[in-house]
């Protein structure tokens, strides 16, 4: 089923779902079901599954030369959704990205999703690797998220790349994009940001997934300018407690937002790495409360596969 079919058909209920990380290469399936298994209760409609592109290493051989290797460390994403599909009856939402694959290789993995049944996709562009300074295009890849909407809206009216337009089979993906309440840090201001952001609505994106955030206002005012901008599909607010002292460096660094002033003053006078996650469990529940309160259609949680805070907050809000 469709994300925005979940969404009208439950008009006044917000709905739980949660993000998963892939296994690093080498665990096995049972890592995903560890992660899954404890939030089951409150009944998901669908769970994301995040994809990582390809990185580098640099293997330094006897003669002192180093040389660049590329690895994948996470297995893909397709057979994870379909495991999820499988083993809980729950729709699996898999993220595309355009670092790591080619336009052709992207086609072939909408057609494994398509046969799978898999009805919902989330199109990003991804980050950069970790050595590169910015994000770099694979060759024969996409640059920009709406270039690879653009091949999932195409597929959807049946047109492929190298395939008769007349004879094609058209999919029927529901489209999800990335929304920033903070703006994206690559945007000039948030005008720009939420041009682009109706843009990709107008090329067929269906529902918008936010970074995180920890402040309930900017979400409220990001649904509102939304709303002004002519971007009218449903906006599901991304969330994530704080659970250690590091995030509060570590989060506003990678993901470029803001803790508000009484969440960081109180994790600062924390005694232990157990007050902290405490702090960041409470102060995530009333978050939730709040959010249900404005009328979020779903409250999407990323647990970075570790299912222990977001049950908490699960249990004192559904």
């Amino acid at each position: 089923m469709k994300i925005t079919e979940h969404i009208k058909n439950s008009p006044t209920k917000t709905l739980f779902s949660f993000e998963l990380l892939p296994p690093v290469k080498g665990q096995s399936i049972q890592g995903i079901y560890d992660a899954i298994d404890p939030l089951m209760e409150f009944k998901p409609p669908f769970i994301d599954v995040t994809y990582h592109r390809e990185d580098y290493i640099y293997k330094q051989h006897d003669s002192g030369l180093l040389e660049k290797v590329s690895y994948r460390k996470r297995p893909g994403t397709v057979a994870i959704c379909a495991a999820i599909m499988s083993r809980y009856k729950v729709d699996a939402v898999p993220h595309l990205i355009c670092g790591g694959f080619t336009k052709e290789e992207t086609e072939n993995a909408l057609i494994d999703l398509q046969f799978l049944g898999i009805d919902n996709v989330l199109v990003l562009r991804g980050d950069a690797r970790h050595a590169d300074s910015g994000f770099i295009p694979t060759p024969g890849g996409h640059a920009y998220a709406t270039d690879l909407l653009q091949q999932v809206t195409n597929m959807n009216n049946g047109i492929y790349l190298h395939e008769d337009h007349d004879t094609a089979f058209k999919t029927q993906f529901c489209i999800g994009v990335a929304g920033y309440p903070e703006k994206h840090f690559e945007s000039p201001n948030m005008k720009t940001d939420f041009n682009f952001l109706k843009k990709k609505v107008e090329m067929g994106a269906e529902f918008i997934v936010t970074q995180m955030f920890f402040d309930n206002s900017k979400y409220v005012d990001f649904v509102n300018k939304c709303r002004e901008n002519g971007i009218n599909v449903p906006i599901i607010p991304g969330l994530k407690p704080i659970t250690s002292s590091k995030q509060l460096i570590s989060l506003p660094k990678i993901f470029h937002i803001d803790l508000p002033d009484d969440l960081s003053e109180a994790i600062v006078k924390c005694k232990s790495e157990k007050d902290v996650k405490e702090v960041g469990i409470e102060f995530m529940i009333q978050q939730c409360k709040e959010l249900i309160k404005v009328g979020a259609p779903v409250l999407h949680f990323y647990t970075m596969s570790n299912p222990g805070p977001t049950r908490r907050i699960a249990e004192a809000i559904f």
